[in-house]
């Protein structure tokens, strides 16, 4: 198994607990630009994006990242948008209920990835707004990485 022992519904707690006031075009450049931080500070081969709904607000490719990643971004950002959850979930999910998550859906592998890294960007009363990714780690790593961006972007909010 290499879901990093999460639960499904540990998954979806923190969702609820990751849920954001509010989203606007600035806010999702601002996560983004914690994200570049990190990454680079870090030196990490990855590829970021921020998304409203389908819209691409922000998208970096770090140094050693490969045109693999935006693949891999894409397809992560397909099952968040499916699913309305995290692909961490949706792959922890489908283990724990051993069902074959492309086939319940009626949706091509070559197009969704149910790896780690793609983390919905709920706003509180609205639900999914945006769209959080990461791709070129591990998937667990690529997920908690995503955690450690929105953690930081809301202790950096609630500081204003």
């Amino acid at each position: 198994m290499t879901t990093g022992g999460f639960s499904s519904v540990q998954l979806i707690r923190e969702e609820e607990i990751l849920a954001l006031p509010a989203l606007s075009q600035e806010d999702a450049l601002t996560i983004g630009q914690i994200a570049y931080e990190i990454g680079t500070t870090r030196d990490l081969a990855i590829t970021i994006e921020v998304r409203l709904g389908e819209w691409t607000v922000f998208h970096a490719s770090l140094p050693g990242s490969k045109p693999e990643n935006d693949e891999w971004i894409a397809r992560k950002a397909r099952v968040v948008l499916a699913s309305g959850h995290s692909t961490m979930h949706e792959r922890v999910l489908s283990e724990e209920t051993n069902v074959d998550w492309y086939e319940l859906h009626n949706l091509p592998e070559k197009l969704h990835a149910i790896h780690g890294g793609g983390l919905p960007l709920n706003v509180i009363g609205k639900g999914l707004v945006g769209i959080l990714l990461i791709s070129g780690l591990p998937q667990v790593d690529d997920h908690l990485l995503g955690i450690e961006i929105i953690t930081e972007y809301l202790a950096r909010k609630g500081e204003q």
